[in-house]
């Protein structure tokens, strides 16, 4: 068994349905998320990640949007990563916007 997991930008998108590769609710979703976020909020969670940016989601061909590998933690399933990233990059976006 691998001792990562992969993140694309398509897993968080708004819009689309789960056969095109959502991975959270829809209600959670962002706009706009990048590989790069993804990577700086699994950072600010204590993981291990690298952006990989010339990789595409299959069903995201036309995106090109990169991906980020991460060093998975033990008991952490990688449902639970994808909505602690979520709340981790909404919340800097919320920074960002107050100042």
């Amino acid at each position: 068994m691998p001792d990562h997991f992969f993140v694309y930008p398509a897993y968080l998108a708004p819009g689309s349905p789960k056969t095109d590769g959502r991975r959270i609710a829809e209600g959670t979703t962002l706009k706009d998320v990048t590989a790069e976020e993804i990577a700086q909020a699994a950072k600010r969670l204590g993981y291990r990640a690298e952006v990989e940016g010339t990789k595409q989601y299959p069903r995201d061909v036309p995106r090109g949007a990169g991906r980020v590998k991460v060093t998975k933690r033990g008991g952490v399933p990688k449902s639970k990563f994808l909505r602690l990233v979520v709340t981790e990059i909404a919340r800097v976006r919320s920074l960002g916007d107050a100042r």
